[in-house]
């Protein structure tokens, strides 16, 4: 954990916060709201915090300096954070009461505290992709999505921790650290976005952002207990974002509550023209289409394979999950999606591309996981045993017509139902150890793991995971829905609709001061 350097859209100077009385403000806000609870105040949704700063129930100093001191507590058990921007986030935070007073609003957001993956640039602010080859990279400019949060007026906390360049499915692999599961600390807490996903369930923040590549919002927000949102490819821009593999990269929401994933996305969502990726769609709003109807709509079950050697706990909890939705939708049985086949060329190419002179020219400085990751794909390169360069091209290229057609005729999945669930993951979180142990082979992808979650990047459907429910060990278990391309205000709706039908998302996992963290046993 570090603390922040320079600036970014979120912040003031600290000459500025001096010069303009804001820190008397700072000083006060303590004293103003010691009545409140920092457990209760450090609960609270992204919505609620929204709504109780603007009503003056709340300040967002006293709800920020809660969120630093809880951060400070807990963070060094879970290595959740990276950087805790706690000078420019109290900044941001006073400006906005000043605000406040005055009666003007940012956006929806105003003053609300998030948190920003590592791998989404920050300008001012080191971006590190968790890697020591970024180790002191300090962007010039925010990505497009940081700047669209800043002008709805949230406060960035920090930077969280991932799986380095966000390459891999666990939460293992970090020149940070293990990122630690709140639930159970010897735990995998799912990757890539894995310190995300820790920091919400533990309530180290209100939201915060993630990205995904094969898995890596809903992964975590299945293994911590938290809704993870990947929208339809393009919806919401990836300019500014360190990619993996452009051509599968979302990035998305993981919030506490359905709702603030809806108010997230009206934020985040829209055409960039500078973004290679992006694509023009009317603008929705996300919060109003919670509010639908669901009752008349088609539940399919994506049973085969994604249904294949499920872990015992979590096919209990789905029997109670699809009896629950059915009893809301029209349940229309089991539906099948297309075979997604393997677009490893297409991925492993795309790394490729971005690695190379970064790989030839400090390869040390990479962790053994994605380093084994890159040698084996140069090394192969450089093996005339192998693909030759054209063959390579040739595979790519087939493989990109090939991900477009299959794109173009998604939609063709729900010709029989307009939503489709299905289990998140297939298996409890794994011990951190077996995960660190497994680092010593060349492991690209995980298929066992990522298998229910990649093919909807593949198809650039929107798919969300919500809570629901937990083993009988205490591991939190997730649903996933999907839908046709740009659905997100009906697969909102859905998801809500569960999660008001439930109480898996009100249950906390028990954090404690004085909590011990379990050894590391790092491969010799």
């Amino acid at each position: 954990m570090a603390d922040d350097k320079g600036r970014t859209g979120f912040c003031l100077s600290r000459r500025e916060v001096l010069g303009s009385g804001l820190a008397t403000m700072l000083t006060a806000s303590t004293e103003a709201w010691a009545s409140e609870s920092p457990d209760e105040i450090t609960a609270l949704s992204a919505a609620e915090a929204a709504q109780r700063i603007r009503n003056g129930a709340l300040t967002s100093v006293a709800l920020t300096q809660a969120y630093l001191a809880r951060t400070g507590i807990y963070n060094s058990k879970l290595s959740a954070i990276i950087t805790v921007a706690a000078e420019t986030a109290l900044a941001t935070a006073a400006a906005c009461d000043a605000e406040t007073k005055r009666g003007h609003w940012r956006g929806p957001l105003h003053g609300v505290p998030i948190l920003i993956k590592d791998n989404i640039d920050t300008a001012g602010i080191r971006t590190t992709a968790a890697s020591l080859v970024y180790e002191n990279r300090i962007p010039d400019e925010d990505a497009e999505v940081v700047r669209r949060l800043a002008a709805a007026g949230a406060v960035m906390l920090g930077k969280t921790n991932l799986h380095e360049f966000a390459g891999g499915i666990s939460s293992a692999s970090s020149y940070f650290g293990p990122i630690r599961s709140p639930w159970m600390l010897d735990r995998d807490a799912g990757g890539s976005s894995s310190g995300s996903a820790a920091a919400i369930s533990a309530d180290l923040a209100c939201a915060a952002l993630g990205t995904d590549t094969a898995g890596s919002v809903r992964a975590p927000a299945s293994y911590c207990s938290i809704v993870g949102l990947k929208p339809t490819y393009g919806l919401v821009p990836i300019r500014g974002i360190v990619p993996l593999a452009p051509s599968f990269d979302h990035c998305g929401p993981m919030t506490k509550t359905v709702e603030d994933a809806a108010l997230l996305l009206n934020i985040l969502a829209g055409y960039d023209p500078e973004d290679i990726a992006s694509v023009e769609h009317p603008t929705e709003d996300y919060v109003a289409a919670l509010a639908q109807p669901i009752d008349k709509l088609r539940l399919g079950i994506a049973r085969r394979p994604f249904f294949d050697l499920l872990d015992p706990n979590v096919a209990s909890a789905m029997d109670a999950a699809i009896a629950t939705l059915e009893r809301q939708m029209v349940p229309r049985g089991d539906v099948h999606l297309p075979d997604t086949v393997d677009f490893t060329s297409l991925g492993t190419a795309e790394i490729e591309a971005y690695h190379l002179e970064l790989y030839r020219s400090r390869p040390t400085k990479y962790g053994l996981h994605f380093r084994n990751t890159l040698k084996s794909a140069f090394d192969s390169a450089n093996d005339t045993s192998q693909q030759s360069a054209a063959e390579k091209l040739v595979s790519y290229v087939r493989a990109s017509w090939q991900l477009r057609k299959m794109r173009r005729d998604a939609a063709r999945i729900f010709d029989q139902c307009d939503v489709i669930a299905l289990p998140t993951m297939r298996r409890l979180p794994r011990p951190l150890n077996e995960l660190i142990a497994r680092e010593e082979k060349p492991t690209p992808r995980e298929p066992e793991v990522v298998e229910n979650c990649f093919p909807f990047n593949v198809l650039g459907l929107p798919a969300i995971s919500v809570p629901a429910g937990f083993s009988k060990s205490g591991l939190p278990i997730g649903l996933m829905l999907a839908g046709p391309p740009f659905s997100e205000g009906r697969l909102l709706a859905v998801a809500r609709a569960f999660e008001r039908s439930t109480a898996w998302h009100f249950r906390k996992p028990s954090l404690r001061p004085t909590m011990v963290t379990p050894p590391i046993d790092w491969p010799s």
